[in-house]
């Protein structure tokens, strides 16, 4: 009965999305269909589960969630767009390059896709509206630029990559291979998306910029203005300041991620109420709904997706994925070019906190085989993870830019292309060449 496992797992999950279950109720259920097969206890489903959410590094979730809502409503995102636009300056499509520099910026606070669309789009889209920029164009720039809030440290699915893949230990044969693999840990994650970070966001600029030239979109002025420049910095001194402290504080040793998601909110609370004076109780009440509302919706997908995970590993489901694979080809750069393509495929379909919990049981013993630092396949997974939320038909960040701009989604997706392309190019890179993950962590000493 156990050689069916495998088919109830995928094809009960299959159906059930088919269906239009939500996500969580598509793993919870086929798990739970497979543990009855299984004739295992079913109160083991619930102890498998409820031990997935039970980690300190866990902690890091909401608190992130938390300081990146408050950050907005504190004035913080606001000030860092004023700060990216005099940056831009005479540039050709100056606006959309102040688009992903704010979408940088704010990423380096969020650690969320949506979230910082949101946050950016609310300022942007409208700005390069008025500058005569084309409406559905100012929202595909905002969109593509969104999914830098996962890739920029802190990222809330670095967290989960990282208490996911911990995990997962290689096996005796890819030691005595490669010799000991180097350790994963959530703050060396966050120290290796920095470099990946910003070429994804070049390829973004780049895209921008040609685009821009052939359209006629000018820049915001006709040469930098240093006093602007030193005048947007003296008033976004305090919002330059929030990722200085949180990431700094993490790569210094001073915290660890989780005590850094705790002092970010008390800083904005600081800032927000004594500094900007921006940040109003009613704010702070609508930060924490939006908070408990997104922290419990991915707790729930984590709960039934560890439990979908377990059993693909007592199942040896991903050890036979890693010999199938390596019977095809042991070319390291084919094998990325499968791993990447058929994570833009997920991307399309499935969330990406959902896709990182299901994949990583299934990719590590893969990457471990091969001898691949873990650390650079997470990096791998989360920039390509990050294009699926620009393209259809899941695509969060088209539709928080379409409730913002006003444009259709249908006309969003036929001008995002070209930055899906750029991102997918600057991908390849990321995978082929280890060291642009690895160099700023080994710098450090991690």
């Amino acid at each position: 009965m156990e050689t069916y496992v495998t088919e109830i797992l995928f094809g009960g999950f299959l159906a059930l999305m088919l269906l239009g279950a939500p996500i969580t109720v598509s793993l919870a259920g086929a798990a739970m269909a497979a543990f009855l097969i299984l004739e295992k206890n079913p109160i083991a489903f619930v102890q498998i589960a409820f031990t997935s959410v039970g980690s300190f590094p866990l902690m890091a979730l909401p608190a992130f969630v938390l300081a990146g809502a408050m950050m907005e409503a504190a004035g913080i995102s606001k000030r860092l767009v004023d700060i990216a636009e005099t940056l831009a300056g005479p540039i050709t499509g100056g606006l959309g390059a102040a688009t992903v520099l704010a979408c940088l910026f704010f990423g380096a606070i969020s650690g969320s896709g949506p979230a910082t669309t949101a946050a950016v789009g609310m300022l942007m889209i409208p700005a390069m509206t008025k500058r005569k920029y084309e409406r559905p164009y100012a929202s595909a720039v905002t969109a593509a630029s969104g999914g830098l809030g996962i890739i920029i440290p802190p990222s809330i699915p670095m967290v989960i990559f990282g208490i996911s893949a911990m995990g997962i230990a290689p096996s005796s044969e890819s030691i005595e291979k490669f010799g000991q693999f180097e350790t994963l840990s959530i703050p060396k994650l966050f120290m290796a998306g920095v470099v990946p970070g910003l070429l994804m966001a070049s390829g973004l600029l780049v895209a921008n910029y040609m685009i821009s030239r052939k359209r006629g979109y000018r820049g915001l002025t006709e040469n930098w203005s240093f006093g602007e420049i030193g005048q947007a910095l003296r008033r976004g001194v305090w919002s330059v300041l929030a990722p200085v402290i949180i990431l700094g504080g993490i790569y210094t040793g001073l915290f660890t991620p989780t005590e850094s998601a705790i002092i970010a909110i008390f800083y904005t609370l600081f800032v927000g109420v004594f500094l900007h004076r921006e940040l109003k109780f009613d704010a702070i009440l609508k930060s924490l709904r939006t908070t408990t509302w997104i922290t419990g919706r991915v707790l729930m997908i984590l709960f039934a997706a560890t439990v979908f995970g377990r059993l693909l590993v007592e199942q040896r489901i991903p050890a036979e994925v890693a010999s199938a694979l390596l019977s095809l080809t042991d070319n390291m750069y084919l094998i990325w070019t499968i791993v990447i393509v058929f994570l833009l495929f997920v991307g399309m379909f499935m969330e990406t906190l959902a896709a990182i919990m299901i994949l990583v049981p299934v990719l590590m013993p893969v990457m471990y085989t091969l001898g691949v630092d873990p650390t650079h396949v997470g990096i791998v997974v989360i920039c390509t993870l990050s294009v699926g939320f620009m393209t259809p038909p899941l695509g969060e960040n088209l539709f928080v830019a379409s409730g913002i701009g006003g444009s259709s989604v249908e006309q969003i997706v036929g001008r995002v292309y070209p930055f899906v392309l750029a991102s997918t190019v600057a991908i390849f890179v990321i995978a082929f060449v280890p060291s642009l993950s690895l160099w700023l962590p080994r710098m450090l000493g991690y």
